[in-house]
């Protein structure tokens, strides 16, 4: 079976306890079957940076590299998150521009192509994760990787005016068209990338599934990402009567939770859903004390100063809405800007009346699908789903609203905590029965099959165009997994 290597920005702490469900917990199951190597920046800042580590750990290698001080500040801050972020969330108003963090974002990307390639073997499976490292499969192409290499994006991809806004833009797409497949989340994301290879670079789309550009054919796959709904499901269950969700149950003393969950994150609409709270509030008057609303913010990227603002800012409205609305004996909100664990998270998941997922674009959002599986069947609560995130093509048993609107937001609120037990519980099992067969490490599965798949009618299609490729293809065997399953 060819080794799998996964290359991502951040490498998971091999020491640190896993978190049952999690992507990574999946792609370190199909490493420990294939064997595996996890390459990419292991958190640490240094200048000179150090050179790269190896550890083992459960049968798999992990390759980490630290950032110099500039690399941090330029390609993930600068770069990464401060101009890709923005735009491929379709969020360009964000855009910081600044020609040295692009040339440094592609520098960084260069040094963990000469750092990885030592580490390859001639069989490998190569899986490139995010973003950040766009540049990756031509620079690995440019030093003479000739493995399959897949990449996989997490976030949305926007139509093709809003990506030409980057600098950048036509170089980031002939960068990642040297890979065998790109994956997406959505059929939309993966339609917004062909058009946009197609309008920037000439690229021909083939169909559904693929692109030619520069005489390659490139495929092109969507791989929604999903979650362990049964494991998620018994550790909600679980959680349900442990100490902190019994300490939250005792000071609601009655009240219905809405619950929201997200990073702190411009994307996430925060700012909108208070409003739509607020608006709830003052709509229906006999609604105060008789709910309360818990928004879990973990506050992220505190170095990006559009993520200091939206902190102020969530803060101030936070303020204004207990000054406004609160009495003596009751806030109508709470809030937490840092991580909760996940165990205790799927325990306050349970608890709400109301789930409040509401991003402006987002290209899954598992929390969606955790709120589902989270939910007691016989009295489960109901889902606000943005209709602009990728989980809302799977989970249309939700109240899915415009996130942009908060008097929508309102009024889909409201409806949730009116609706009958019989229609959250058809709602729910709606919902259930479209995530209840899926896993993250089938969805993971599925990827490395689609990538061998693409790789091996590359190599037939080279060797129709040019017999001495048959060379190469010999040099190269491909073993499929024996099951997707």
């Amino acid at each position: 079976m060819n080794r799998l290597v996964v290359v991502s920005n951040r490498v998971p702490d091999p020491t640190a306890a896993a978190q049952a469900g999690g992507l990574a917990v999946a792609l370190e199951s199909l490493m420990q079957r294939r064997g595996g190597l996890w390459f990419g920046w292991n958190g640490k800042i240094a200048e000179p940076a150090s050179s790269v580590g190896v550890t083992q750990a459960n049968g798999i290698e992990f390759a980490t590299l630290d950032l110099t001080p500039e690399e941090h500040e330029r390609y993930y801050n600068g770069f990464s998150n401060a101009a890709l972020w923005p735009v491929l969330h379709t969020l360009p108003d964000l855009l910081h521009t600044d020609r040295r963090n692009a040339e440094i974002y592609f520098a960084t990307n260069a040094r963990m192509a000469d750092a990885l390639v030592p580490l390859l073997r001639p069989n490998d499976l190569v899986w490139v994760h995010d973003y950040h490292l766009m540049p990756l499969p031509a620079l690995l192409r440019a030093r003479g990787v000739h493995a399959p290499i897949g990449f996989f994006l997490h976030v949305p991809f926007p139509a093709p005016d809003v990506f030409s806004i980057l600098p950048d833009a036509r170089r980031l797409l002939r960068d990642l068209l040297a890979a065998d497949l790109i994956g997406f989340q959505t059929p939309n994301d993966r339609d917004n990338f062909a058009a946009t290879a197609a309008k920037l670079l000439g690229a021909a789309r083939m169909g559904e599934g693929s692109l030619v550009y520069g005489g390659n054919r490139v495929r092109l796959g969507v791989f929604p990402v999903e979650i362990e709904p049964r494991a998620f499901a018994a550790l909600a269950l679980e959680n349900d009567a442990a100490p902190a969700t019994e300490r939250l149950r005792r000071s609601l003393a009655g009240q219905r939770l809405l619950l929201g969950a997200d990073r702190l994150d411009p994307t996430k609409g925060l700012m909108q859903r208070l409003a739509a709270y607020r608006g709830l509030l003052a709509l229906r008057p006999e609604l105060r004390g008789a709910m309360t609303m818990l928004q879990i913010a973990a506050a992220s990227r505190q170095d990006v100063a559009t993520y200091r603002d939206l902190r102020a800012q969530l803060e101030r409205q936070a303020g204004a809405i207990n000054g406004e609305f609160g009495e003596a004996d009751w806030s109508p909100l709470r809030v937490i800007t840092r991580a909760v664990p996940r165990g205790v998270m799927a325990g306050y998941m349970r608890l709400a009346r109301v789930g409040l997922v509401t991003p402006l674009r987002d290209g899954m959002n598992l929390v969606a699908k955790e709120f589902v599986a989270a939910q007691d069947p016989q009295d489960p609560g109901v889902l606000v789903l943005s209709r602009y995130a990728g989980a809302a093509r799977q989970l249309n048993g939700a109240l899915l609203v415009n996130p942009h609107d908060p008097e929508e937001m309102a009024q889909a609120i409201s409806m949730a905590l009116d609706m009958s037990q019989d229609e959250r519980q058809d709602r729910w099992q709606t919902m259930w029965r479209a995530i209840e067969g899926t896993s993250a490490l089938a969805w993971g599965r599925g990827f490395v099959a689609a990538l061998i798949n693409a790789h091996r009618a590359r190599l037939e299609e080279n060797v129709a165009n040019d017999p001495v490729a048959l060379l190469a293809a010999v040099a190269e065997p491909i073993t499929a997994p024996a099951s997707r399953h």
